[in-house]
C-alpha cells in the first residue's frame, strides 16, 4: 500500500505548519537545488575534509585484513587448524550468498545447429528460474566417441559475450581435445541485457546504451538485488549451477567425471565464486582475474569494481581472494594470468597463489594447485587457454602432454544468437528480467516482514534494525568543540565540530535565538546535499529559528564538507559519485545509512544535552537523501517528537522498480526487505506524528513484466 494512504498523521504539529505555510515545501532542495552563494564562511573545516570519509573506511578494511591474517596464520600452524579453517570459510561462504533458491525445470531448448569442422555448435537456452532465460552455446566433438567430460566456460566483460573471439577459441579448443564446452552469456551481456526500453531494446541513459557501459548495469540490477538478499553474484552463481545441470542432462556428457570450469576477467571471478560453491566442479582455471582485494582498495585505478566481482560483508566476514581457492583444496585449481596485466596486477595474483599453496601445502596436496603466467595483458590470450586445456586432459582424461591450439575460424555474433530478437527480455513473451525477479522476491517477502513486526517486541524489532545496518552502540557522549560564531539579525549560528571515540568528526551549525527565555523546542535538521543547503538567510531554517527554534543542521558523511573529491576509474558508471565508499561500506559490513544513522544520533545527543533546549520536544527534518536515516533514527530513538521528510523515497520496493535512478545506492541494506521496508519504520514511530512533503518519485521502470 501506498505510503500516503496509511493511516498516518500527516502535518498535524506545528513544525511541518510551518514549512508548508511559509511555502518551503516548493523550495527546491536536496538533489537538485543550488545553494545560494553565502557572504559568510559556513566550513567548519579549515582544511579540505575531501578523503576524510574513504580515508577512514580503508582504515577500518586494512584492520580487518590484519585479524584476517592472524586467523590464517594461526590456522597454518597444523593439518588440522587449515581444515578448520576451510570449514569455517565454507560455511561463511554460505551466509554471504544466501538462498539460492530451489532447482525448477531447465525446459532448455535448441534454437539451431552450427556444423564446423570437428565439433558442432548447437544454440541453446534453458531457464535458470522459472521464465528466466539463459542463452549459451554448446560445442560438442564432432570425432571420436562419447560421452565427453563437461566444461563450463563463463564469458568476460565482453559486450558480445559468448561469441567474443577469445571465448569462442578456447571453447573450439576444449571440443576439439574431446570436451563438451557450454559458454553462457552472462547477466547484462550477449542477449541478457537486464534493463530493456518499452519496445524490447537495450535501455539508454544519457543517449548511451546502459549495456554496453560494460560494468554499467551489472551494478544497477544489483541495488535492488541486495535489498531482496540477492545479488547480481548469486544471481550469476545460479545460473552457472543450473548450466552445469544443463551439461550433466546432456548425453554427450560423461556423467561419471566432474565439471571443469573457467573464464576470463569477469568469467574468472564467476569462476572463483562457482569453482568455491558446487561440488560437482573438479578442475578448474579462474583467468585474469584474481588480485587481492587489500591491493585493489589501495589502487585509485581500481578501488571497487562492477557488483558482479563483489558480495556485502565480505570483509566483515573476514574473505579475501585468496579464501576461495583455499576451501576447493584438494580439487585441482590453475590459476591463469597475464605478467602485463594491468586491471590484475600479476604481483597481486602472485601473493593470492602463495597464499593459497600454503594451505595446499599444510593439507597435502601440493600438486594441486598451480599458476600459469603469459606474457600479454589482461585476455584469455592463446598460452593461457593452451595450459588451461592441458589442465582440464591431465585430471580428467590422465593426459598430461602438451596442447597446441590450431588455427580456427570463429563465428560471427549474429550466427551464434540463441534468440529471434537479440534479447532474451522481447524473444519470449513469459520472460522475466532481474528487476521483474526482484519486484516478485519483495512481493513474496511481504509475510515474512508482517511476521517480524507481529512476533517479536519492539525491542527486538529494533536489535534486528540495528544488526541489519550495521549500527553500534555509541561508545561514550560525543564532545563538542565551537569554532567559531555568525550573527544575524536576531540569532547567531555557532559552528562546532561534534566528535566521538574513533569516529569522524561530524561538522555542524547550530542556529540559536538571540532571545531565549526558558527552554525552547528544536530541531535536528539533516539535509542530504549538506547543512548549508537551507541555511541561506531567508531559508528555511532561519524561518524556524524566527519561530522560536533552536536548530542543529548537520553534514552526513559523505556530504557538505566530507563529500567525496577522488574519482575513480568505475565510479563514472555507477549512477553515484561516492560508489566506492558505498561499496566499499558495504564489504565492511556497515552500509553507509547505519553510519549515517550513528552520526545523526550522536547529534541528537548534542542537542538534546544543550541547556537552552527542551529534550522532550525535539524533532527531526529530513531532506533528499537524509530521507531514510532520519525514519531510521526516529523509529529507534523516542526522544524524537514529530519527523518531517521531504523529497526522499519512502518504500525500498521503488528502487527496485527504477533501476535506471541515480543516486539510490546510499539507501541500500542489504537483505532488508526480508525484515522491513520504510513504511514499517513509520508505523513505528507512530503515535509520534509524521509529515512526508513532496515524497520522491523514482524514475519510470522499463519492464516487461505483464503477468
Amino acid at each position: 500500500m501506498d505510503i500516503n494512504k496509511r493511516k498516518l498523521v500527516f502535518c498535524e504539529f506545528f513544525l511541518c505548519s510551518i514549512m508548508c505555510c511559509s511555502g518551503l515545501a516548493n523550495i527546491k532542495s536536496g538533489l537538485d537545488r543550488t545553494d545560494e552563494i553565502l557572504t559568510e564562511d559556513l566550513n567548519v573545516f579549515t582544511d579540505s575534509a575531501g578523503t576524510l570519509v574513504h580515508d577512514y573506511l580503508l582504515t577500518q578494511a586494512n584492520e580487518q585484513f590484519k585479524i584476517r591474517r592472524q586467523m590464517t596464520e594461526a590456522a597454518l600452524q597444523s593439518r588440522e587448524g587449515a581444515a578448520e579453517y576451510q570449514t569455517q570459510v565454507r560455511k561463511k561462504y554460505q551466509e554471504l550468498i544466501g538462498d539460492l533458491g530451489s532447482k525448477t525445470p531447465l525446459n532448455p531448448i535448441v534454437t539451431g545447429t552450427i556444423e564446423a569442422d570437428g565439433y558442432r555448435i548447437e544454440k541453446v537456452a534453458y531457464q535458470s528460474r522459472p521464465h528466466f532465460y539463459v542463452t549459451a552455446n554448446l560445442y560438442v566433438p564432432a570425432t571420436g566417441t562419447g560421452p565427453w567430460p563437461g566444461v563450463l566456460v563463463m564469458s568476460g566483460h565482453a559486450y558480445n559475450a559468448k561469441a567474443y573471439d577469445a571465448y569462442q577459441q578456447v571453447s573450439i579448443l576444449l571440443a576439439k581435445n574431446g570436451f563438451v564446452a557450454l559458454i553462457v552469456d552472462p547477466l547484462s551481456q550477449g542477449e541478457r541485457v537486464q534493463i530493456l526500453d518499452e519496445e524490447g531494446r537495450p535501455a539508454k541513459k544519457g543517449g548511451k546504451y546502459v549495456a554496453k557501459q560494460l560494468a554499467f548495469e551489472h551494478s544497477l540490477i544489483d541495488y535492488g538485488s541486495r535489498l531482496v538478499g540477492r545479488t547480481t553474484v548469486s544471481y550469476e552463481l545460479w545460473d552457472n549451477v543450473r548450466g552445469i545441470d544443463y551439461l550433466l542432462s546432456r548425453d554427450e556428457v560423461d556423467q561419471t567425471k566432474p565439471i571443469g570450469c573457467t573464464g576470463n576477467s569477469g568469467g574468472g571471478t564467476q569462476t572463483t565464486f562457482l569453482m568455491a560453491w558446487d561440488e560437482r566442479i573438479g578442475p578448474a582455471a579462474p583467468s585474469c582475474s584474481l588480485a587481492t582485494l587489500e591491493s585493489i582498495f589501495q589502487d585509485p585505478k581500481l578501488q571497487f569494481a562492477d557488483a558482479c566481482q563483489h558480495l556485502p560483508s565480505e570483509g566483515a566476514a573476514g574473505f579475501e581472494r585468496a579464501d576461495y581457492l583455499i576451501m576447493r583444496a584438494p580439487k585441482p585449481t590453475l590459476v591463469l594470468a597475464g605478467t602485463r596485466d594491468r586491471s590484475f596486477n600479476i604481483t597481486s595474483t602472485r601473493a593470492i597463489f602463495a597464499e593459497a599453496k600454503r594451505f595446499y601445502d599444510v593439507l597435502e596436496c601440493p600438486d594441486r594447485l598451480a599458476m600459469f603466467e603469459g606474457d600479454h595483458g589482461h585476455g584469455f590470450e592463446q598460452p593461457l587457454r593452451q595450459e588451461w586445456t592441458r589442465w582440464m586432459r591431465r585430471w580428467l582424461l590422465g593426459d598430461d602432454s602438451p596442447v597446441v591450439e590450431p588455427k580456427s575460424t570463429v563465428q560471427s555474433y549474429a550466427a551464434l544468437q540463441v534468440t529471434q530478437t537479440g534479447q532474451v527480455g522481447s524473444n519470449w513473451d513469459d520472460a522475466l528480467l532481474v528487476p521483474d525477479l526482484n519486484l516478485l522476491r519483495a512481493k513474496e517477502l511481504v509475510p515474512a516482514r508482517e511476521r517480524f513486526w507481529n512476533e517479536n517486541t519492539p525491542a527486538e524489532c529494533q536489535t534486528q534494525i540495528k544488526r541489519l545496518i550495521g549500527l553500534r552502540d555509541a561508545d561514550g557522549k560525543p564532545t563538542v568543540e565551537k569554532v567559531g560564531v555568525i550573527r544575524r539579525k536576531g540569532y547567531h549560528i555557532e559552528k562546532i565540530k561534534i566528535t566521538r571515540e574513533k569516529e569522524l568528526p561530524i561538522p555542524g551549525l547550530l542556529f540559536v535565538p538571540d532571545r531565549i527565555e526558558g527552554l525552547r523546542p528544536a530541531v535536528l535538521y539533516v539535509n542530504g546535499q549538506s547543512k548549508t543547503a537551507d541555511a541561506e538567510v531567508g531559508g528555511p531554517i532561519e524561518d524556524l529559528v524566527k519561530h522560536d527554534y533552536i536548530v542543529l543542521a548537520i553534514d552526513l558523511r559523505g556530504t557538505g564538507e566530507t563529500k567525496n573529491t577522488l574519482r575513480y576509474h568505475y565510479a563514472s558508471y555507477m549512477f553515484s559519485d561516492d560508489y566506492v565508499n558505498l561499496m566499499l561500506s558495504m564489504h565492511l559490513g556497515r552500509p553507509m545509512l547505519g553510519q549515517r544513522v550513528e552520526e545523526v544520533l550522536a547529534a541528537l545527543d548534542v542537542l538534546a544535552a544543550r541547556d537552552q533546549v527542551d529534550a522532550a520536544a525535539i524533532s527531526m527534518t529530513g531532506i533528499g537523501l537524509a530521507g531514510p536515516v532520519v525514519f531510521h533514527v526516529a523509529a529507534l530513538d523516542d526522544r524524537i517528537s514529530a519527523v518531517t521528510i521531504r523529497e526522499s523515497i519512502t518504500s525500498w520496493i521503488d528502487i527496485i522498480k527504477a533501476p535506471l535512478a541515480a543516486e539510490v545506492l546510499p539507501h541500500v541494506v542489504p537483505s532488508v526487505l526480508e525484515y522491513y521496508d520504510i513504511p514499517d519504520l513509520v508505523r513505528a514511530i507512530a503515535p509520534r506524528p509524521v509529515c512526508i512533503v513532496e515524497p520522491l518519485t523514482l524514475l519510470k521502470r522499463h519492464s516487461l513484466l505483464s503477468h
